[in-house]
């Protein structure tokens, strides 16, 4: 009789892990890069990366980071169930003259739990021919 409880136990277990690994959250991006091309010094700096979450579970996003400080993400707060899409808002400080070659690191429990995206362009300072 304990060996039939063992038994029943142990195949429990392991069909709750085989259900447990079936259940994960996919994260895909519409673009990993944004461009912001020739943009005008002090215009508009925001831009969103959109997703979807193509996965069976809820896809919570834990951190955003960027490369630098002249670039602001800011995540989703809530989870982003399976088959519905959110947003990555990214601001950058186009008070900065120059190139713009940016990382912004994506930090999930998606089945790829970090997924870099990347924003590129250049701000032009006043009077500069485009």
């Amino acid at each position: 009789m304990m060996k039939k409880t063992v038994l029943v136990l142990f195949l429990g277990l392991i069909s709750l892990g085989i259900y447990a690994q079936e259940a994960t959250a996919k994260i895909e991006f519409k673009s990993e890069t944004i461009d912001y091309g020739e943009i005008d010094k002090g215009s508009d700096g925001v831009r969103v990366f959109e997703f979807t979450n193509t996965g069976t579970a809820p896809l919570v996003i834990s951190d955003v980071r960027s490369s630098c400080g002249c670039t602001i993400p800011k995540k989703p707060e809530e989870p982003i169930m399976p088959g519905k899409t959110g947003k990555i808002e990214v601001k950058y400080d186009t008070n900065r003259v120059g190139p713009i070659r940016k990382a912004i690191t994506v930090t999930s429990n998606a089945d790829t739990p970090t997924k870099v995206l990347k924003i590129k362009g250049e701000v032009k300072g006043p009077g500069a021919s485009k």
